[in-house]
């Protein structure tokens, strides 16, 4: 299974957030909603999980 990236650096935020999350896809969507919920003062739904969902990226993995 490719592991999957969310990196707060890509989306402007007021606290120039630097965070990045690697994992398996549903491991990513968790830990990434916990912590847009706790840092970024979001709220935790189905649409905030889709929406993470559809900005992660596949992990490069070095030759």
């Amino acid at each position: 299974m490719t592991r999957k990236i969310a990196d707060c650096r890509r989306y402007p935020s007021v606290s120039n957030c630097t965070l990045t999350i690697s994992g398996e896809e549903d491991e990513v969507v968790r830990a990434a909603a916990e912590h847009a919920v706790s840092v970024h003062e979001h709220t935790d739904s189905p649409e905030l999980r889709e929406q993470i969902r559809g900005t992660l990226e596949d992990e490069k993995v070095a030759a």
